[in-house]
């Protein structure tokens, strides 16, 4: 059975999705949570009560509830393939602590280790590649010591999701091999989301010059819900406010038709561009950062010193760019996001990235650190030795990126950009990189 959801006589909004036709099974899914409040509306996972789990009591499992009533060894055995089957499905919750035949509360015990660290170490040995999902242990108020553990998984965004070689998806209550036909679908689902991000990652807030940008795009995969209450917006404005200020500074906010647009500065026409942060209704986010350029006699200075020590011809039309002023607003601005992203109690895991350059190609860069003079003597001066180009998209829920920090991620292809990748083997380039991030560290500290 489907049904076509219209207001109007053109396609609506349905949680944050525009949607044209659903099939019953996946409107139900969409909105399901086996928790409601007092007015009958779906709890998330976060507001959960122990008191609200009685109200399983009335409910049988099915495509997106699955019940266990202890965590066995055989229980932990068909966990990865239970979580792997929700993720290449519609999503789901599987609660662990619920009795086999009148579903009443049967608690297990707390442990010494975190159930979300063991569910997800379950996850990372035996489901490839990390599927979406939030773990819980609900305690009983009466008995701190015993409690019910809750996982919701996330329809995955980019299936297969594969549990011990078997693509696991829902049938019915329980799970089982994908067929064909499933396989065609989880695979037409993961090139639909792919050119989702690809169309994504490219830079849609304005710039009046041409000048050389390093962009960074931060795709959320984790939800596809959208709320626009006013309430909702303005509670991001704020975090985004604050983050801004606790980088120093100052913040212009821009409506746009479906973001909203942070700037360091004013940027119109042919004033002095700076950075931008465009945010999304979904939190995804671009940052875009314009190179800081040498001008005038400190220009020529460089280029002077650049044709002393590797015999450089300078022409009119070479551009400079301030190694220490560029990469201190590159890191601040990416520091931005971080507390951004702290604020909004948020996980980067949720996230896919990527970063562009333009205008950038040919770009000397520039230091008065000792150190660069020596390096630029020995092996030529650094500069962007590619035409405008985006990376490929990373995503951070791979089990790679557990420790990620925008910071650290841009600070690291800033240094890419010019020529100079951290970690390379020539002892060089890393006491250059190390030189280069002093100077770095002392340009910030003279804007703060």
């Amino acid at each position: 059975m489907s049904f076509t959801i219209h207001r109007g006589g053109a396609p609506m909004r349905f949680m944050g999705i525009t949607v044209e036709r659903l099939t019953a099974q996946e409107a139900v899914c969409m909105t399901f949570s086996p928790f409601t409040d007092d007015q009958g509306n779906p709890k998330d996972l976060a507001n959960v009560t122990f008191a609200d789990l009685a109200q399983l009591a009335d409910m049988d499992e099915g495509y997106v509830l699955e019940f266990k009533q202890s965590l066995t060894a055989g229980v932990k055995r068909k966990i990865p393939k239970i979580i792997a089957s929700f993720a290449n499905s519609r999503g789901g919750w599987l609660v662990i602590g619920i009795a086999d035949d009148d579903h009443a509360v049967c608690p297990v015990p707390r442990l010494s280790a975190d159930y979300g660290q063991l569910i997800g170490e379950l996850c990372r040995r035996h489901v490839s590649p990390a599927p979406p999902f939030d773990v819980r242990f609900i305690a009983d108020p009466d008995a701190p010591d015993q409690g019910v553990v809750v996982v919701r998984v996330d329809e995955g965004r980019f299936p297969p999701y594969v549990a011990d070689g078997v693509v696991e998806i829902r049938e019915g209550s329980t799970s089982g091999p994908a067929t064909g036909s499933a396989l065609v679908e989880l695979y037409d689902k993961a090139t639909r989301r792919a050119a989702q991000i690809t169309d994504f990652c490219r830079r849609t807030v304005y710039f009046s010059s041409a000048v050389p940008l390093f962009d960074l795009y931060l795709f959320r995969t984790g939800s596809t819900r959208e709320t626009s209450s006013r309430e909702v917006i303005n509670a991001r404005a704020d975090a985004m406010r604050r983050a801004f200020e606790a980088q120093g500074f100052s913040c212009h906010i821009q409506h746009a038709h479906d973001s909203l647009i942070f700037r360091a500065s004013v940027a119109f026409a042919d004033m002095m561009p700076h950075s931008a942060i465009e945010l999304f209704p979904d939190e995804s986010m671009k940052l875009t950062v314009p190179a800081v350029l040498l001008e005038g006699r400190e220009r020529e200075g460089a280029l002077a010193e650049l044709g002393t020590a590797c015999g450089l011809a300078a022409t009119d039309k070479m551009d400079v760019m301030s190694a220490a002023s560029t990469l201190a607003r590159v890191t601040r601005m990416a520091s931005v996001l971080d507390r951004y992203v702290r604020y909004r109690e948020a996980r980067w895991r949720e996230y896919a990235t990527a970063y562009e350059l333009e205008n950038m190609a040919g770009v000397l860069l520039w230091s008065d650190e000792p150190l660069y003079i020596d390096y630029v003597r020995s092996h030529g001066p650094l500069f962007c030795g590619t035409t405008d180009c985006r990376s490929r998209v990373r995503y951070l829920d791979d089990g790679e990126h557990d420790s990620f920090r925008a910071r650290q991620f841009a600070g690291s292809h800033f240094f890419e950009a010019c020529g100079l990748p951290l970690g390379s083997p020539d002892d060089d380039d890393n006491r250059l990189v190390d030189a280069l991030l002093r100077t770095e560290r002392g340009a910030r500290r003279e804007r703060a």
